[in-house]
């Protein structure tokens, strides 16, 4: 009888063999690849915009865009605080001073419609000096777009700011609080980095022992960040993008690609321990946990995909940047960390720098031994753990339904900065609020409707002074001038706004200022914000069905990664808007919350709760597979996850507090907001909640119709290889030293 050969491993197909084969050509190439986007991304920021919250379709844009157009003058964009000291505004001196900066300003190119309070007639003169008569204001308009504006301010600031004989000039108005924000976001970014790098580092030292397995997730992150800067570059040829998005890449680039390399290399080395050949472990990995990183960065590029249906660039700029980080992260763990690792072997767990504390301790018998007695507590406690961690989740997100919107203003940058000065210092000092002017442009009337006009709407009770009409050379058009109590945006001068738009009039009008452009967005995004939500939870049901062949978990991820974020929408309203720890974390309160901040928030932290929730159900599906039971699947699910989401969610939560060190108050509450949100999903709803509810609905949390079952069978997606057996047995685990 001819002796068989024995069995020798499955070559690898496809996809592996074209990662596998050429391991070192892979690695040149995106060396190479890396070197063209370092290069082709370079200068990036200095591309970008600091605004994009306004709606371009809305009736506030269209007016904003004619008053620029036909009337340059009618908006000024910087404005000179003139400080005479006790002299006051009025002394012979000061004037004269004050007059020759004018004629200075008036004289630099680009700069249109210089005026000030010495050359203003008598009914304007209050409005440019203050109640004190200490300060006074000149304004102009410097032309162009943001980027041609702010070249121009760095020009001609350096000579009109500072003592110019008896008075003190500093600068503000819009161009100088976008150009300031735009510097300190770029300047925060850089500090955030040289944050989060070491710290992340030590973390995964930490996390997997060695010191080599360590610098693998790091190097797939620089690869990310470095190749969306390139991919934003390109963008910027064709759209406006937002300043603030290079955040959101430093963040989701080191974050998810830390969660990947985890996943995929956790399971090489468990794959090493079992007596596997580096290129089987290799294919058996990108085959299993590949798969689910895949599945895992599609779902969270669908979350942020959903900001493009929404019309301001700034939330635009957001799922350009996500959707490319999300996607070169998954493409950088899946054909160059396996290509490293083909490289490295068993040389993956060199330099393992735990040894130096675990002299003389015996090892751990079971890895994840803790999370799997939890989940047993857990179970046998189910519908007390349930209904007290969802009432938890829901008080802690009382505090949203107090949520009062605006829009970004100075107040953002730091107290210590300048335009913020310039600003506060008119807040407080100037009468009314100066910089919340609403305009309302007309069209095709005649001086005597105007003058009707201007005197109807002066008499309405939420309006301080109403002036105009100015008509235009042509005579066609002409524009008011609408200066309301109170705050710029505050409620009454959304109210003014619905007043005005509803007005009668015999000549056609429109509406813009800051409480219109406010009233605008969130009319925009109301209208999108169901469609959006709806995608979100569409093919979050549908991909997840594809992962788990259930039509009940599906439905159960959707509403537990929404309960995830209440604690995050909660500390949005109780520390931003009322001023909370304003103190400590450093921040002026402006009293509300910037309207597209939330959908933002959501739609990142929801992809990033999906991310947690398809690495846990993957493990939890493959062992109901393997066995059929129910409790014990879910109870190993969460005993070999449990750790590996904790670990991942701690140094995300540290990448995201590091971007919340910085000086502007929306990326603070990004940063901090965004690492609150992870920290509760990994601890409270992926510990707690979700075993809870998968204990309460046993064995139908895996029911499917019979259509749907075939479905799943033909195109389902699973971490488990049908037909092999999985790497499991503690004695495996605890030789690949995994620590997660």
């Amino acid at each position: 009888m001819p002796i068989e050969p024995a069995s020798s491993p499955p070559e690898p197909r496809g996809f592996t063999r074209l990662v596998t084969a050429r391991p070192r050509l892979s690695l040149l190439i995106a060396l190479v690849v890396t070197a063209l986007a370092v290069f082709a991304g370079s200068g990036v920021a200095d591309r970008m915009g600091s605004g994009g919250w306004e709606d371009p379709a809305a009736e506030s844009t269209y007016a904003a865009e004619v008053l620029e157009r036909e009337f340059p003058d009618s908006e000024p964009n910087v404005l000179l605080l003139v400080d005479g000291g006790k002299a006051g505004v009025d002394d012979p001196a000061v004037a004269a001073e004050g007059r020759r900066l004018v004629e200075r300003l008036a004289a630099e190119d680009g700069v249109t419609g210089v005026g000030s309070y010495w050359q203003a007639p008598e009914r304007a003169k209050a409005a440019l000096r203050a109640e004190d008569g200490g300060q006074a204001l000149v304004s102009a308009r410097i032309e162009g777009d943001e980027k041609t504006a702010a070249a121009t301010l760095e020009r001609i600031a350096p000579g009109l700011r500072g003592t110019h004989g008896p008075v003190e000039v500093t600068i503000g108005g819009p161009v100088a609080v976008q150009h300031e924000m735009t510097e300190t976001i770029q300047e925060d970014l850089l500090r955030a980095e040289m944050i989060a790098l070491p710290v992340t580092l030590v973390l995964l030292v930490m996390v997997f022992g060695s010191a080599v397995a360590a610098l693998l997730p790091l190097l797939v992150g620089i690869v990310a960040i470095l190749g969306t800067n390139a991919v934003l570059r390109g963008i910027t040829e064709f759209t406006d993008v937002s300043v603030f998005a290079m955040n959101l890449t430093t963040a989701l680039g080191l974050g998810l690609a830390i969660d990947y390399a985890l996943f995929i290399v956790r399971r090489y080395r468990e794959e090493l321990a079992a007596g596997a050949e580096v290129r089987t472990a290799v294919g058996t990995t990108l085959r299993t946990a590949g798969r689910t990183v895949l599945f895992s960065a599609l779902t969270v590029a669908v979350s942020l995909a959903a900001m493009l249906l929404f019309p301001q660039y700034f939330l635009r700029s957001f799922a350009y940047a996500g959707i490319a980080v999300v996607l070169l992260a998954a493409a950088a763990a899946l054909i160059l960390l396996p290509a490293a690792l083909m490289l490295l072997g068993n040389r993956v767990n060199s330099l393992d720098l735990r040894r130096l504390w675990r002299r003389g301790r015996e090892p751990r018998k079971e890895q994840g031994a803790g999370w799997g007695r939890a989940a047993a507590l857990v179970m046998r406690r189910a519908p007390v753990f349930a209904v007290a961690t969802t009432a938890g989740l829901l008080l802690l997100g009382l505090p949203f339904l107090g949520v009062k919107f605006g829009t970004p203003d100075d107040r953002q940058l730091p107290a210590s900065a300048e335009s913020h000065v310039v600003q506060q210092h008119i807040r407080d000092g100037f009468p009314g609020s100066p910089d919340g002017a609403l305009k309302v442009l007309a069209e095709k009337g005649t001086p005597e409707e105007y003058e009707e006009y201007r005197a109807g709407v002066g008499r309405l009770p939420g309006v301080l002074r109403a002036e105009g009409p100015v008509p235009s050379a042509s005579g066609d058009l002409a524009y008011f001038t609408v200066l309301p109590k109170g705050e710029a945006v505050g409620e009454q001068a959304q109210q003014l706004v619905h007043e005005l738009r509803g007005r009668q009039a015999p000549f056609e009008t429109s509406v813009t200022g800051r409480a219109a452009q406010l009233e605008d967005s969130k009319a925009a995004i109301g209208e999108r914000l169901p469609w959006a939500l709806a995608i979100i939870a569409v093919v979050t049901l549908l991909l997840v069905f594809l992962l788990t062949g259930s039509v009940l978990i599906p439905l159960q991820a959707v509403l537990l990664n929404g309960l995830s974020l209440t604690a995050m929408f909660g500390a949005m309203v109780w520390i931003f808007q009322e001023g909370h720890l304003s103190g400590l974390l450093g921040f002026t309160s402006t009293g509300d919350i910037e309207t597209t901040l939330p959908v933002l928030m959501f739609c990142v932290a929801f992809g990033l709760s999906m991310d947690y929730g398809v690495f846990l159900l993957s493990r939890i599906k493959e062992e109901y597979d393997r066995t059929g039971k129910h409790e014990h699947s879910v109870k190993f699910g969460l005993q070999h996850t449990g750790g590996l989401i904790t670990a991942a969610a701690v140094i995300l939560a540290v990448v995201m507090v590091a971007i919340g060190t910085s000086r502007v108050t929306n990326t603070k509450m990004l940063g901090l907001g965004i690492a609150l949100a992870v920290l509760m999903d990994a601890m409270v709803v992926r510990s707690l909640l979700v075993p809870a509810v998968l204990k309460l609905t046993g064995r139908w949390t895996w029911w499917a119709p019979g259509p749907l079952r075939r479905l799943h069978e033909r195109f389902g997606l699973s971490e488990g290889e049908p037909g092999q057996p999985v790497t499991t047995g503690t004695e495996a685990r605890e030789k690949a030293g995994a620590g997660v």
